[in-house]
């Protein structure tokens, strides 16, 4: 069973959040490729960051999450991903108008469900990695929304309720993750 949930959805919707409650119960997590990369861009003042280069942006977020994808494979547990190489790729695909990497989708796969966090203005904020508005988040979350059942994954909206109520409905979604 793969054992590779990936977590998607609005920026701002509580993704990071979610992950850090999950780390807190003894799950592995995946930190989201886009902050690490903008994290490194800024420190280096480089120009791969999506507010300025999202092609390059998203070129690099498509080699990392890569990377992280067979560092999970190592693991036996459930491993939850804060974005992954569908948003990597959706980004490129929106930046360029490229054709989906369909074959790199193919090739490393999350498990069959795929988790959202819907837009929710009440909690959004931007901060020095997240500089663009509500409105493009938003269409963010529906390209990805739109992508997820043309890739053979059944998207799972995460209710809007506390931290502790989203990561019990989400582990009780997954079979056997309770138990572990």
């Amino acid at each position: 069973m793969n054992r590779r949930i990936l977590i998607t959805g609005c920026s701002g919707g509580g993704k990071s959040t979610l992950l850090a409650e999950l780390a807190a119960r003894g799950f592995s997590v995946v930190e989201e490729p886009g902050r690490r990369i903008v994290r490194e861009e800024l420190e280096s003042r480089g120009d791969a960051l999506p507010w300025v280069n999202l092609a390059a942006f998203a070129q690099r977020a498509i080699a990392l999450s890569i990377e992280d994808h067979a560092a999970a494979s190592q693991g036996g547990g459930w491993t939850f991903f804060d974005r992954g190489l569908v948003d990597a790729v959706a980004a490129l695909r929106h930046a360029t108008g490229e054709p989906l990497r369909e074959d790199l989708l193919a090739t490393h796969r999350y498990h069959s469900q795929v988790f959202l966090t819907p837009p929710w203005p009440e909690i959004y904020e931007n901060d020095a990695e997240r500089k663009h508005d509500l409105a493009d988040a938003i269409a963010e979350y529906e390209r990805i929304s739109a992508l997820l059942p043309k890739l053979g994954y059944e998207a799972v909206i995460l209710p809007k309720v506390s931290v502790s109520e989203r990561a019990d409905f989400l582990l009780q979604q997954l079979p056997g993750a309770v138990d572990s």
